[in-house]
């Protein structure tokens, strides 16, 4: 399968530009699934300690008014994590589009930060503590929303569940970048899957792009940057079905 990562900014004017050439990529590259960063397109609401139900509904309205185009990218599948509001809640919510229009909802968000510039209990409500297992086409993925690359307790269970891929929507700072790639790797060696993740990005480093995929064994197979913010791939869905019953998941499943 084709996969695409990538790094978007969240401004106006930036965005436009930066969505037409990746739009231009995913054609050109054939993609199939497209991963995009946490809450792709909106503003970053969290920075904010207090939450402001106005900002919120605008939020909600405006990743709204964007799913209609997810189908300019000609993929099959699009991935991400947006805003939405359930029963009177707010909540960060994964998403998966298809190329006929139809959005699902994926699992929500659990694992929220609470500090300057990442006031997410704020603004968002605790989500599904499970973390289970979604298709996309041919591919089987478990979606770890930003913070929860570091729910290391849940990879086990991936490759328990034979999951091809981990896919990671992030906003995270340049300055953080080696950690989150650190946590990217250890996703993909103890689940035996690939490991895929988009960020957001800003000029001032707030968010510092960076989107990877990593192979089952820990290989940093492509990573964006400024300079190139859209990679595209072809994974082998069968490698992780090989490398999930090697070193080290096979001495876990055999104390199962």
């Amino acid at each position: 399968m084709r996969v695409t990562v990538c790094e978007l900014p969240h401004e106006p004017e930036s965005l436009a530009a930066s969505w037409a050439a990746l739009c231009e990529h995913t054609r050109q590259q054939r993609s199939e699934l497209v991963l995009l960063p946490e809450f792709a397109f909106v503003e970053p609401v969290w920075e904010s300690e207090r939450f402001d139900a106005a900002r919120w509904a605008a939020a909600v309205a405006t990743c709204d008014g964007w799913l209609p185009r997810l189908a300019e990218l000609g993929a099959a599948h699009v991935v991400g994590a947006r805003p939405v509001t359930v029963g009177g809640q707010p909540f960060n919510q994964g998403l998966l589009a298809s190329s006929d229009g139809a959005v699902v909802p994926l699992r929500r968000k659990y694992f929220l930060p609470d500090e300057p510039g990442g006031w997410e209990t704020r603004w968002f409500t605790r989500g599904d503590r499970e973390f289970p297992r979604f298709t996309a086409g041919d591919l089987s993925f478990g979606l770890n929303i930003c913070t929860e690359l570091w729910a290391l307790e849940t990879y086990g269970a991936y490759a328990a569940l034979k999951v091809n891929a981990i896919l990671s929507p992030r906003a995270t700072a340049a300055a953080t970048t080696n950690k989150w790639l650190a946590a990217g790797t250890v996703a993909a060696v103890r689940s035996g899957a690939y490991s895929l993740s988009s960020n957001r990005v800003h000029a001032d480093g707030t968010y510092g792009g960076a989107g990877w995929i990593i192979s089952p064994d820990g290989e940093l197979l492509a990573k964006t940057s400024s300079q190139e913010p859209f990679s595209t791939l072809e994974i082998d869905l069968d490698a992780t079905a090989a490398a999930q019953r090697t070193y080290p998941r096979y001495a876990f499943a055999a104390g199962a």
